[in-house]
């Protein structure tokens, strides 16, 4: 598809990952509605990028409010081709310590939000999707999720996150396969060390430090990059299926 064609639903588009992917949506002619349930962060990122940005606070877990959001953006964009899954959580909990066993309200939560969410958008939105128009490759549309590479190098403590992770990438290829008569391609991408609010919680020596065990480039990944990643996979129709590692070839440790 062409950029400029592109109407897309991003969740946690608000921050980080999806931020970093509405913006480079707009800027590049496309449409984009935010799912997140930051209302100031998103309604300011509607001010500053204008008519082309659509807010709808929508918890990803909720079939209701995914519903009203997947009805939302297709009645102020004509249709939807597009959805970016970057919502999502990291939590760090160890099987066994010294404050007792892995809560699992926690695991729970992780996966429900991480994996049940991705999924929740995913099945809504095809839905919509299915109904569009094949464009001259005969394409619908495009499903982009958000893995980690936690799914392939998971660390002590990341259980949950790991595992949640895993998930996304293990229903990547059967809901490709399903979509394809449909003309809906699924794709995923699993970020390494990325610059996001999660890490301005760290003192700037901590970030530096993270960055340099990445091979090349030795720092953490922008969230433009992961944003110019989604842009490739929206505009080639052969990007399907598959997951791609966008992570300068780090490897995690064990801890």
């Amino acid at each position: 598809m062409k950029m400029s064609e592109i109407k897309a639903m991003v969740t946690g588009g608000a921050s980080g990952l999806g931020e970093a992917t509405v913006q480079r949506i707009v800027e590049q002619g496309g449409k984009a509605a935010i799912l997140d349930l930051s209302v100031e962060r998103g309604e300011a990122q509607v001010q500053q990028m204008g008519e082309n940005v659509l807010f709808i606070k929508t918890d990803v877990t909720s079939e209701e409010e995914v519903r009203n959001a997947v009805h939302k953006a297709s009645e102020s964009f004509g249709s939807i081709n597009t959805v970016v899954n970057c919502a999502g959580i990291g939590v760090a909990g160890k099987l066994l310590s010294r404050k007792g066993v892995h809560s699992l309200e926690m695991f729970s939560k992780v996966i429900s939000i991480n994996l049940i969410g991705t999924f929740n958008v995913i099945r809504l939105a095809s839905e919509q999707i299915a109904q569009n128009d094949r464009n001259d490759v005969g394409e619908r549309g495009v499903i982009i999720n958000t893995a980690s590479v936690a799914a392939f190098d998971g660390q002590i403590g990341q259980a949950a996150y790991s595992a949640s992770k895993g998930g996304v990438v293990g229903m990547t290829l059967p809901i490709a396969r399903e979509l394809a008569g449909y003309g809906i391609r699924v794709m995923t991408i699993a970020p390494g060390l990325f610059h996001t609010p999660m890490f301005d919680l760290l003192p700037a020596e901590a970030r530096e430090a993270l960055g340099k065990t990445v091979p090349f480039p030795q720092r953490l990944g922008y969230p433009e990059e992961f944003a110019q990643l989604v842009e490739s996979i929206m505009v080639n129709p052969m990007l399907n299926g598959e997951t791609i590692r966008l992570d300068g070839a780090i490897r995690m440790q064990p801890k």
